[in-house]
């Protein structure tokens, strides 16, 4: 009876966090009379993909450009950020680092207490990163969080392998690519998991430094099209191939396109996902 009315309660749970995605490919997918007379809800009415070709075809919109970017920032930050923060984590895993104590403490100084907004977009502003594409990539390339991980996940590995390596006359570089990287693939996937969302979902970080509209990513012009602080877009009423587009087919099909790309990546990272986190925050 137990097992039975928890199984309810998960299907129940379930349900109410996937209706909403269920709800806008729905309404993205179909006739716009359909959806302001209000019969959309879980399955779409008057399915047609003409909504879509609109949004990705109107280049006044910029949704291509918009994902283009966000694709991106996205795969290259990732590079980017999980590559410093294992090469980081590895020099700080090593006993024979002096000062690894300290340098990590100042990592957590700065995880800890944030200088502000002025003083960081001075700072960027002098390296050259506002109104630049690197400023999605670089500022944010290490999380002192995951960095923790990473580091705990490298102490975890036995170090006779290491003394192993150096006794058959392997050097760091060797060590770092040849037994730790390929070792590290579950915190690595994790890790990568956690920066591809931060970094696809971004949106102070863009709306302060990027003021060059064909640098935006997917979030900003979703912001500009649905918030509408400007002013923004203001949509018409078509009818193309038979089918109403109306303001809220727009909409839906603007917000599915904004979540779907991301989600590709959990499945390929699930697998690591657990493993991952558990070696890498309760060991060490």
């Amino acid at each position: 009876m137990f097992e039975a009315t928890n199984n309810s309660l998960l299907i129940l749970l379930a349900i109410i966090c996937v209706y909403p995605f269920l709800n806008i490919l729905a309404v993205s997918v179909s006739d716009g009379l359909a959806v302001i007379t209000g019969k959309v809800y879980f399955w779409p009415i008057g399915f047609n993909v003409e909504t879509y070709k609109y949004v990705l075809g109107n280049s006044r919109l910029g949704i291509t450009l918009g994902l283009f970017n966000s694709i991106f920032y996205t795969v290259s930050g990732t590079l980017v950020a999980v590559l410093l923060t294992f090469v980081t984590a590895y020099a700080l895993s090593r006993k024979r680092l002096k000062g690894r104590y300290f340098i990590m403490l100042l990592f957590l100084f700065t995880w800890i207490f944030e200088a502000g907004l002025i003083p960081s977009y001075l700072v960027n502003n002098t390296l050259g990163l506002v109104n630049s594409r690197w400023i999605m990539i670089l500022p944010g390339a290490i999380s002192t969080f995951l960095l923790i991980i990473t580091r705990s996940f490298l102490d975890a590995i036995p170090g006779e392998l290491e003394e192993s390596a150096f006794i058959d006359g392997a050097n760091e570089l060797q060590m770092l690519t040849r037994i730790f990287f390929p070792l590290s693939t579950p915190v690595l996937a994790t890790i990568g998991v956690f920066y591809a969302v931060h970094i696809w979902n971004a949106f102070m970080i863009p709306l302060i430094y990027l003021q060059d509209r064909t640098l935006h990513p997917i979030q900003l012009i979703l912001y500009r099209l649905i918030i509408k602080p400007d002013g923004g877009t203001s949509f018409e009423n078509l009818t193309v191939n038979g089918h109403q587009i109306l303001p809220d087919n727009i909409e839906a099909a603007t917000i599915f396109l904004a979540i779907f790309p991301i989600l590709f990546v959990y499945p390929f990272a699930q697998k690591y996902f657990t493993k991952g986190m558990l070696l890498g925050s309760l060991k060490g």
